[in-house]
């Protein structure tokens, strides 16, 4: 039997986010393209949405590294109709999100990536990947058919 007390039970739980970060891979990626669409996804958040990033990290030896997600970052993956529903619901909920479009494995800098996502139309895109960070609730909602990525 446990001597713990609520308050102590409470302490040691990790929080609950109200919000989430979601990332959404289209299932039929390589390993390293999903690697790969991951990072520059979420690269994007922090300089849009800095409430998502944490403090600096220090070592014991005081040597500084740099802030990260203050939260988890969820995967899900699914098929392209899953990715292009969620796509249109983060739009339609007006949550900030990037897009990685299967154009984007064929250019080799920035330039050219927003090029290639600017020359189509929002409905068209052929996504492979997407980033989504709101209320817990409302990215839920975006995810809706994507399962966790395993």
């Amino acid at each position: 039997m446990s001597t713990e007390t609520p308050a102590e039970d409470t302490a040691q739980r990790p929080p609950r986010f109200d919000t989430k970060i979601a990332v959404l891979l289209r299932d039929d990626l390589e390993t390293w393209q999903r690697l790969n669409v991951t990072a520059f996804l979420v690269s994007g958040l922090g300089t849009q949405v800095p409430e998502v990033v944490g403090e600096p990290y220090v070592d014991g030896d005081d040597t500084q590294y740099l802030p990260m997600f203050r939260q988890p970052v969820l995967v899900f993956e699914g098929g392209k109709e899953v990715l292009t529903a969620a796509h249109g619901k983060a739009l339609q909920r007006a949550l900030p999100r990037a897009v990685f479009t299967s154009d984007l494995f064929a250019t080799g800098n920035d330039t050219d990536n927003r090029a290639a996502v600017r020359a189509v139309a929002s409905a068209d895109l052929d996504l492979v990947g997407m980033a989504v960070y709101g209320p817990r609730n409302a990215v839920d909602k975006v995810l809706k058919g994507a399962k966790m990525h395993g």
